[in-house]
């Protein structure tokens, strides 16, 4: 395969590459981000970019991710587009800084038996400015069972004062590439490379009381966020319901108690969907989402909040619905949805 030229929004970078590839990894390779959550299988329809010349018709794969405003303009996927031909494309002016660390893992907690906490050191005198609510993307090298190096989105944990590291709260999916490294691979002292930050989710600048929902590891850039209130000494009133099956699901309940010591008018509401026998447990019963909806069907100010979700798509739906159904305007409710 024969060199390639990929122009970047008229000249603002070239790059001359080895056809052949995917365009979201020769861009990668090539030191240019673009997120994506799924390693590039064309399921998350995070990474697309427009393309002015040098590429075909869309695939199947891309059409639900695509309307048709974004057809007529040339937006694709870049999972999903060969480097076959010289190419023009133009992306978000604000992904051409976006960096990559080689960061070390300082610590691997146990939230649970298949969540875990990772603390990455990133490297000395280097510091990520990110916006609580962003992520980031790690990446696995390949190991032994593994189809080869992969790349997963995670949203950012950790305290934005804390420049020296970043924390990540991590899921094991059953058969996930990243989250089986994760899981049976990865150790305290290892080096990962990881590149961002990305994203839109973020606290809006209104004062309006909050309701946050999240489940499982969704709560993840929730726990930034509300650093991000206690540090800018924030007055805003909120509320997180955070949804789990049982009790032996439940964790980070003492930092949340130290948020709502540190924040007025803050309250955490943990909810088990299916408590198990001998859980003691007397807080909320049932799904998050129900538990939301009995709240908001009591406050006369419920059409004032904002909504900030993260989770499953059939969880955000669901909160969106509830949201929706309480008053809340469309356009004050801001999630996260995880690939």
């Amino acid at each position: 395969m024969s060199m390639i030229t990929i122009d970047i929004n008229s000249g603002a970078r070239k790059l001359t590459v080895q056809g052949g590839g995917s365009l979201l990894e020769t861009l990668r390779t090539h030191k240019v981000f673009i997120p994506s959550a799924c390693g590039g299988q064309g399921i998350c329809g995070y990474c697309k970019v427009k393309v002015l010349e040098g590429a075909g018709s869309p695939l199947p794969v891309e059409e639900p991710h695509l309307d048709d405003a974004e057809r007529a303009e040339g937006i694709r996927l870049s999972c999903q587009v060969k480097v076959r031909n010289n190419l023009k494309i133009r992306i978000p002016a604000k992904l051409l800084p976006v960096k990559e660390y080689a960061c070390r893992c300082e610590r691997i907690k146990n939230l649970t038996c298949d969540i875990k906490e990772l603390r990455l050191r990133l490297p000395e005198g280097k510091d990520m400015n990110f916006i609580p609510g962003q992520y980031v993307q790690f990446r696995a090298p390949r190991y032994n069972g593994s189809p080869g190096e992969v790349s997963r989105a995670y949203s950012i944990a950790s305290d934005p004062a804390d420049a020296e590291a970043i924390e990540l709260i991590i899921r094991r999916v059953p058969g996930g590439i990243c989250t089986t490294y994760v899981f049976e691979h990865f150790k305290e002292g290892d080096e990962v490379l990881i590149n961002g930050p990305y994203g839109e989710f973020r606290l809006s600048g209104t004062s309006a009381p909050m309701v946050f929902i999240a489940g499982g590891s969704g709560i993840a850039p929730i726990k930034c966020i509300l650093h991000h209130v206690v540090n800018t000494e924030n007055t805003r009133k909120g509320i997180f319901f955070f949804g789990v099956r049982a009790l032996k699901d439940l964790f980070m309940s003492e930092e949340m108690r130290q948020f709502e010591k540190a924040i007025s008018g803050f309250k955490f509401v943990p909810a088990l969907a299916q408590p198990e026998d001998g859980d003691d447990w007397n807080g909320a019963v049932g799904r998050v989402t129900d538990v939301v909806a009995e709240y908001l069907a009591k406050q006369p100010d419920a059409a004032e909040y904002e909504g900030y979700l993260c989770g499953s798509p059939g969880m955000i739906d669901a909160a969106v619905k509830v949201l929706a159904d309480a008053g809340i305007a469309e356009d004050r409710i801001y999630y996260d949805k995880f690939s």
